[in-house]
């Protein structure tokens, strides 16, 4: 090579990571920042604005082949000159666009530095930034793969960056079902099939078995898309890892979802600190949940039974014999009485044990769905119910991890409990003390973790919030909200933009746990694609897939032969 070249090429090197140059675009140079802010960056004057977007990323290539992985969280307009935001030139002509743009006026672009890639190619925080005018470029596949990494046994993929629709975001699911996950946004921005697409994931791979209290009947059968076909259900995707059981037999039969079983509860299964959930939503007062308390003391497990068919000779004794106002008394015995409308609770008794069946699917390695038919609509029904189930099964846990005394083979299986209107559960004046807030502060010090769906996340104990390792959410407008989702979140400030700027559907910044950093997704279309994708094979491929497998085994066995 002659030194002329030499020379050149120390000056201008080729692309470092080998990579052909046309995959990059230059944006421009870091003008000023800092660690804590953020880059600013001066966009090239041939760059347009239009094209770029808050969310999407972009890579600062700094000394030492280190590169920094950012986000565009802002966009803004500048002037050198005040007089000519006063007073405009004529922008239609061609000349004067050429002789403004870029010079008198330009754009730049705020980004929040993500994570560093050294030499190593091995993500690290960000703890420092790069120099001026260093060149920005826009993501390519390699710099997002390099960042998270390949889809295989522990990683999933979840969608695509934005813009980059052939590159893979794949969330480590292990860590994901290690603690508890929240998947939140505002009505309509398909947060049902953001999480069917997460309960599938960690249903393929076996990272957890789950419970779900499907109160919309969304995830257990097939339910309608918006776009007109069926949406299939975790059942017949997964025939034989996932059973579903129903409250309302009826409404099963009605929409033909094949269920496994009848979920029932008898009166004399309740006890006071199951009512004592629904203390919000029946308008139930201290002096109410008192006299709960007192009847079980009094009548044990036939307490509701009896509290209900009481006369009104002998509720009058009751009153008089006992520390209890009648007002409290007779409003406890009118909201109680709703339940005679509920038909999976028999007065007489359940006719069968519902917790130690689901125990029993559990520890087989089987999901389950527990479809709620009419009585979704009824949230005093879905909280009795999740409640009443997640306190006895939670405990059977807390037995078993004890006995197992730190045997891993002894444990009972990685569960992960599913609830939909959280805040319902997780409310700041009752999570210290239900099931569901117990189990969000003990980061699967039990093996059991939740995931929460709600529209209301403001609504959640900041406590509890603290504790959601993984955080999934699609768009959210409302200030609190947006703030709750955030709590404890490196970089929220930078990221509060792109959170509120998220398209309606099947767009979702993915936080937290589970992922490297935070990261703004196109979310998998859950379609025909998926399903094949996850192992699913439909009655119309299912001849010509079993006489290749006959096909395979025959060669097997003839190689054997040999």
């Amino acid at each position: 090579m002659p030194k002329q070249n030499q020379v050149l090429q120390e000056f201008f090197p080729r692309d470092a990571d080998n990579q052909p140059t046309h995959t990059r675009q230059l944006l421009g140079v870091v003008v000023s920042g800092s660690l804590s802010k953020g880059l600013q960056v001066k966009l090239e004057a041939d760059h347009a604005v239009e094209d770029l977007a808050v969310g999407r990323y972009v890579v600062v290539r700094g000394q030492q082949h280190k590169r920094f992985f950012c986000m565009i969280t802002d966009i803004q307009l500048h002037v050198t000159n005040a007089a000519l935001a006063a007073q405009p030139p004529n922008m239609a002509n061609p000349f004067m666009r050429a002789v403004y743009s870029g010079t008198s006026a330009y754009a730049t672009l705020q980004i929040a530095p993500m994570l560093m890639i050294d030499t190593d190619e091995k993500p690290r925080p960000v703890k420092t930034i790069p120099s001026h005018f260093t060149l920005v470029e826009t993501a390519t596949e390699k710099d997002v793969n390099d960042v998270f990494g390949p889809e295989d046994e522990d990683h999933f993929n979840v969608g695509s960056p934005l813009e980059l629709e052939q590159t893979q975001i794949n969330l480590d699911l292990q860590r994901l079902v290690e603690r508890s996950v929240g998947v939140f946004g505002k009505s309509g921005t398909g947060k049902s099939f953001l999480t069917r697409i997460l309960l599938a994931g960690t249903i393929q791979r076996g990272k957890a078995v789950n419970l779900i209290f499907d109160m919309h009947n969304d995830y257990g059968w097939e339910v309608s898309d918006e776009r007109g076909p069926k949406a299939k259900g975790l059942k017949q995707l997964f025939p034989s890892k996932v059973s579903i059981l129903t409250l309302d037999e009826e409404s099963s039969r009605r929409r033909q979802a094949k269920y496994d079983a009848v979920v029932t509860i008898g009166y004399d299964e309740i006890e006071p600190q199951d009512i004592e959930m629904l203390k919000d939503t029946l308008d139930l007062s201290d002096a109410m949940i008192d006299a709960a308390y007192i009847l079980h003391k009094k009548y044990g497990k036939k307490w509701i039974s009896h509290f209900l068919e009481m006369e009104s000779e002998e509720l009058d004794e009751f009153i008089a014999s006992h520390p209890v106002g009648a007002s409290s008394v007779t409003a406890l015995h009118r909201r109680l009485s709703r339940f005679e409308r509920w038909e999976f609770l028999k007065k007489d008794g359940s006719s069968g044990n519902s917790v130690r069946e689901i125990i029993n699917l559990i520890s087989q390695q089987k999901s389950v769905v527990l479809e709620f038919g009419r009585y979704g609509n009824n949230i005093a029904a879905y909280i009795l119910v999740a409640n009443y189930l997640t306190r006895r099964i939670h405990q059977h846990y807390v037995e078993a991890v004890e006995k197992a005394l730190g045997d891993a083979a002894l444990e009972p299986p990685q569960l992960m409990i599913t609830i939909e209107e959280a805040h319902k559960f997780l409310d700041p004046a009752i999570a210290r003390q239900t099931i569901f807030g117990i189990i969000a502060r003990e980061l699967r010090k039990y093996n059991v973790t939740l995931l929460v769906v709600d529209q209301r996340p403001s609504g959640i104990d900041e406590e509890v919030m603290s504790q959601i390792g993984t955080r999934v959410t699609a768009l959210l407008d409302n200030e609190r909200d947006i703030n709750a989702v955030l709590t404890g979140i490196s970089g929220a400030h930078s990221l509060r933009e792109v959170l509120a700027r998220l398209d309606t559907k099947q767009q979702a910044i993915i936080m937290g746990h589970a992922v490297p950093m935070p990261v703004v997704v196109k979310t998998r279309a859950y379609d025909t694609e998926f399903y094949r994708a996850i192992g699913y094979i439909d009655d119309e491929h299912l001849s010509t897939h079993a006489n290749r497998a006959r096909q395979q085994l025959g060669d097997d066995q003839g190689r054997r032969r040999l």
